[in-house]
């Protein structure tokens, strides 16, 4: 499909700024990595026989590792380098922070000046039900606290029953104990990552459930499932109901536009409080500030992390809503909960900078007018691609499926077995052609910093074009195709 591309990968030494390969013996890194680094979601046995590939810099949209390799970040880090790297301006709000006040905890009836203006400023920018944050140090963290505030709120009206959460079947809401029971993944849930009180309904994926239907119907039917499931559990026991807008790690799930207004129908109907999971979807990802916006929900609670600082230091929390606000500070007394890093001074005071420079450079509205159609129209051409059956966006999310093409249409396919693993080798042909591509079984995705040109999505889609024919070559050496 594709010729050799602008960017031929692994062989690219950095330019600009230059990576003294050196200053870093990525052998000796390699070996204390294996021997003293426990990395997350990580096979420990098959990392120590690879070695880890060892970062040292990043400049826009891009990466170089410890051997000169020049790298196309289309993850943003972890969904969360929205402003790009290197980013001076970040560093320096975080130095002047730290000669001014490095660290005060906010307990005690005791503030500190950024936590308060940025608390002011994400008032601002977010839907105007809300006009209370209370911050964490990650979206993970953030999510616990959802479960403590939406409990504690049932109990101060007298509900004392109505504990129970509903989230979704391959749902990602952080990987602590509470967070990884509100996710719907399996894997997790079997190490341990499963609390009482928490269940789950199948999620809006019209690729994988949606046969025989229009997508709009589909998105009707899969929204029923949360009646159902509230029906069967009794209303008077449902607490909440937690969704990202757009599934992230679970595949870049784009829900039916009927999908969502009907998911806040019902919870309305039902009195059960909605939390929208925007740790991946807000700050701009999707062409508004936040996802719910899009989606045309008004949720109670909407977790934050990431993008708040794109990544620069952590930060997360919950933007709380009135109608739960108002309960907590009137009936609540003590809320028992919080963390020695609640409202960080220098994290809030880098937010505070990403914030001005998201703003100040316009990137929610160039996500919504310019760069994101851009992405979806040069991504969706992806699927004339033999081994692609299905891709789709929405503002800066994207993913395509591999397929095994049957026939002549995107429909005449069938999958790859899963033991196959095509997805990662795939993944493998990207990130050794300097692609960052991310592998959710056989479907990829990307989710690119925010400051992407359309130069630089011609310059990734080329990339990814290239890295797919790399990959069906591979696959027909093997008879796989």
């Amino acid at each position: 499909m594709s010729t050799n591309p602008a960017v031929p990968g692994a062989t690219l030494a950095a330019s600009g700024k230059s990576v003294a390969r050196e200053s870093v013996d990525t052998a000796l890194i390699q070996q204390l990595d294996s021997a003293h680094y426990l990395h997350p979601f990580t096979d420990h046995n098959a990392l120590k026989a690879k070695g880890a590939r060892v970062m040292v810099r990043g400049e826009g949209i891009y990466l170089w590792d410890s051997e000169g390799n020049k790298i196309l970040d289309g993850m943003s880090g972890l969904w969360c380098v929205n402003v790009g790297y290197g980013r001076a301006s970040m560093a320096e709000a975080a130095y002047r922070q730290m000669q001014t006040l490095p660290f005060y905890n906010s307990f005690f009836n005791t503030t500190n000046v950024p936590a308060t203006q940025l608390a002011a400023l994400l008032v601002e920018i977010s839907p105007p039900q809300f006009n209370h944050v209370f911050y964490t140090g990650s979206g993970s963290e953030a999510n616990d606290t959802n479960v403590r505030m939406v409990r504690r709120y049932w109990d101060l009206l007298g509900y004392r029953e109505r504990h129970t959460i509903i989230s979704r079947v391959n749902a990602y809401h952080g990987s602590t104990v509470a967070g990884a029971a509100l996710g719907g993944m399996a894997g997790m849930h079997e190490q341990g990552g499963m609390i009482p009180g928490i269940v789950h309904i199948g999620q809006p994926s019209y690729a994988q459930a949606g046969q025989g239907m229009s997508e709009n119907a589909f998105g009707l039917v899969a929204a029923g499932w949360l009646e159902e499931k509230i029906l069967a559990i009794g209303p008077e026991k449902v607490a909440a109901f937690i969704g990202e807008p757009i599934q992230g790690a679970g595949g870049v799930i784009i829900p039916p536009a009927t999908y969502w207004p009907e998911i806040q129908r019902i919870c309305d109907k039902y009195g059960v409080l909605l939390i929208a999971d925007e740790v991946i979807c807000g700050f701009g990802r999707l062409g508004t500030w936040f996802g719910s916006e899009l989606m045309g929900i008004k949720p109670d609670l909407i977790t934050f992390a990431k993008g708040v600082t794109s990544g620069y230091v952590p930060l997360g929390g919950v933007l709380v809503g009135d109608r739960v606000a108002h309960v907590l500070i009137e009936k609540g007394g003590d809320f028992n909960h919080g963390f020695t890093y609640s409202g960080h001074p220098v994290a809030c005071a880098v937010a505070l900078e990403n914030i001005r420079i998201m703003r100040e450079e316009h990137l929610v509205e160039q996500v919504a007018i310019t760069t994101g159609p851009y992405l979806k129209a040069k991504f969706g051409a992806l699927a004339a691609h033999p081994l692609v059956g299905y891709a789709d966006s929405c503002g800066f999310v994207a993913g395509l499926n591999l397929v095994r093409r049957t026939g002549a249409t995107v429909h005449e396919c069938e999958h790859f077995d899963p033991a196959q693993g095509v997805g990662m080798i795939c993944r493998g042909h990207m990130f050794d052609n300097g692609m960052i591509m991310r592998a959710v079984g056989d479907r990829m995705i990307i989710a690119p910093p925010l400051v992407m040109t359309p130069a630089q999505i011609d310059e990734m889609v080329a990339l990814i074009g290239y890295c797919l024919d790399a990959t069906l070559a591979d696959l027909r050496r093997r008879g796989w195709t």
